[in-house]
Parts: structure tokens; sequence; C-alpha cells
């Protein structure tokens, strides 16, 4: 949630609707840890650019666009165990999409069998890693959610044509994914089926009678980002060239050996290019990585992600169109059926933004010496200085 003044000053400033203001996200490993702190030293806004509506029909369809028709059988029954908030949290965003945390899964049968055996393969075959397993139970972790939904309904399908009903769950740790098979019988019963979240609420398909796919294969969804530098021409008269080329450079070379990134189009020199990613979070996180770089480096850049080159293009460039005071560095992408980016403010919007999170107290004590001092000022005919006062505010809002 975002501070009700925070709130009302992010939306004068930049004329959009802020969700939040650095995340609540807890990390587990070195990974999250390094972007929990730049998301919160770097105080980045999550804005909600085009409201995505969020109910049991857009859920199922995100669910068959992002695992793929041709993984899911055509006989199934959707439940809703715990409906979705017709909202985005951003610390399910952050927690699914960009840390990619919510992908194990819980594989149970009602009996032991040699079936067992055959699901590890299969995991291994999908480069899952099995994390537990007994005569009928296991856990694995997936490279992705969507590979473990998939996965876990190419299971259940075999264990329907060997007359075996397997009951599976994702979740954010083995632990979590045990927890919603267990809520799954409970609400369902112990028909042969997967749980799993999304976008804050639970999930069930439910399948009563044998299928049988073709081959189950991830769905090849092609992940773009674009970045631009915004105002380049500004940014090579203050810096120089070479130092456009150094920090394009940089971000070119994370992008490739950090993000599993490869670029398209890109000259030495310029002030843009594309790059191709194997799934979303990753593109999403070099797109902050890129836009946390360039603002340690004295520049802003506008970034947008899609399913083709001409999408991650047009949404980048939405930057244009907004009304904010300034321009703002941004990363858009699509959520649901809404759009979203995220910002990283300037160093002057940081530091109002700490004040009135952080530092109420010093807060009120600036209000209260500016309201004093120009009123002395005004008292004795001085009010023409006043903007003195504003000039030691701003000089002691940067320093302080």
């Amino acid at each position: 949630m975002v501070n009700a003044l925070t709130k009302a000053i992010i939306k004068l400033t930049t004329k959009l609707e802020p969700i939040a203001v650095g995340t609540k996200f807890f990390p587990t490993n070195s990974l999250e840890t390094e972007y929990v702190e730049l998301f919160n030293y770097t105080q980045t806004i999550l804005f909600e650019l085009e409201k995505a509506e969020i109910n049991s029909d857009t859920i199922l369809q995100n669910l068959i666009r992002d695992v793929g028709a041709e993984n899911i059988p055509t006989d199934y029954s959707f439940y809703e165990l715990k409906p979705a908030e017709n909202r985005i949290e951003e610390y399910a965003l952050v927690s699914n999409i960009i840390m990619g945390s919510d992908r194990y899964f819980y594989i149970e049968l009602p009996h032991p069998s040699n079936l067992i055996n055959i699901f590890v393969k299969i995991i291994e075959n999908e480069k899952g890693q099995v994390v537990e397993k007994t005569a009928t139970e296991l856990v694995a972790k997936m490279l992705s959610k969507n590979d473990a939904i998939r996965v876990a309904i190419e299971l259940i399908g075999i264990g329907l044509s060997e007359g075996v009903q397997v009951i599976s769950a994702v979740g954010m740790t083995g632990a979590a994914s045990i927890e919603r098979a267990i809520h799954y019988t409970q609400n369902v019963g112990s028909f042969p089926g997967i749980a799993f979240t999304k976008l804050g609420g639970e999930y069930a398909l439910v399948f009563d009678s044998p299928f049988l796919l073709r081959e189950s294969r991830p769905v090849d969804l092609e992940n773009y980002l674009f970045i631009d530098l915004i105002d380049s021409t500004k940014f090579i008269d203050k810096h120089g060239r070479n130092e456009l080329v150094e920090l394009m450079n940089g971000i070119k070379n994370f992008i490739e050996s950090e993000c599993d990134g490869e670029l398209e189009g890109y000259r030495e020199g310029g002030d843009d290019f594309i790059a191709r990613f194997p799934s979303k979070d990753l593109a999403i996180r070099a797109g902050l990585d890129a836009a946390w770089f360039a603002l340690n480096n004295g520049a802003k850049i506008r970034a947008g992600i899609g399913r083709s080159r001409r999408e991650a293009g047009e949404r980048a460039q939405l930057v244009d169109s907004l009304e904010s005071t300034s321009p703002l560095s941004l990363v858009v992408f699509d959520l649901a059926n809404g759009l979203y980016a995220y910002n990283i403010p300037s160093e002057f919007t940081r530091t109002l933004i700490n004040l009135i999170e952080n530092e109420k107290a010093k807060l009120i004590g600036v209000f209260a010496f500016v309201f004093i001092f120009t009123y002395l000022l005004a008292v004795l005919g001085l009010g023409m200085y006043s903007f003195v006062v504003i000039i030691l505010v701003v000089a002691y809002a940067f320093l302080a």
C-alpha cells in the first residue's frame, strides 16, 4: 500500500495511479535480497496504466494462454477455491512473476505404485528437480509455475490411464504445495486434479475422465524487451558520446550474461536495442536492472515488454504520451488483461518519498520552518525573499 500523502504527490507529478512504492516481499536467498534492496533503496514505484479485470473467466483465459491449450485436455472442470481481489497485489507480482517463486508442486497417489518412479523420470526430463519422494508422494521444483502446472496435468493424465487418481498442487514452497493439496481435497474431494494460485486467488482444474495429450511441451512464448534512452542528445551533450557507448554496452553485457537475453539489432553508439528472453520474468527483471543502472549513471530509459518486437516497442513509446511533469523512467508490461509499469524515480522524488514515508517528524519540522520563516519575512516586509527559504529547504532535502 502507498501512504495517502505519498500517493497524492506521486499522482500530482506523474498523473498516474501508484499501487506501491518499494516492495513488501520477504527475500529468502541472495538474488531475492539483492532485488528487494534495490526496490526499496530506489523507491521503485508500481503504476497501473490500464486496470486489469480479474475474475474467474479471465483467470482461466490467462491459464490456457500461459500453459498452452494443447497441454490442457478439453474435458475438465474449473473451480474457484478462493476468489482473487479485482486488483493487482504488489507482493504477488514480485513473488510470482519477477522472482518466479511459485514453482514447487506436490503429487499424491492413493496407494503405493510404480507410477511414482515413472513420474520422477518425466520430471527430470522436463528439467525439474525432485526434492522429496516416497511410495505415494513426491515434491518437485520446476523451472516455472506454468511448467509445474503443465507437467502436473501430464502426470494426472498418465495416472487416469492406469486407473490411479492423482492429486497435485503448486506452491511457493514444497510445504505450501502440500497445504494447497489438503485445501483442494477438503473443498473438491479426492478427485484427480491440480490446485494453484493466480493473482491472489486459489483455483483448481479437475479431470473426471481419462485423457491423452500429445507430447506435453512448454509454450513457445516470445518475450521481447525494447529499451530506448530518453533524450540521448542531451545525455551526449552533458557526458559525451563515449559515456553513452559505455552505458549502453553495460546494459547490453548484463542482459546477455545475467538474464539469458539475445540482443537484436544493436549498433554500438546507438541509444536503443531490442532483446529476446526465454521467459517474461527474465524480461521484466532485465528491464528493471537496465533502468536502475541507467539512473545510477545519470540517464533514464523507456522500456517495454511484449510478445512481439512491435508490441514491446509500442509499450516503450507509451512513455511519450504520459502527462507527467517530466519524462519517467518506465518499464511497461502486461499483467492479466491490464497494463502496468515500474518507475525508477529521480533522486529528488526518492528523497521526498523517504521523508513522507519514514521521517514524518523531520517533514513536519521542515513545513513548520517554512511557515514560520515566511511569516516573519512577510511581517518584516521582506516577503519577496521567501524564495530563499525554498532554496534552503531543497538543499536540506538533498543533503540530509
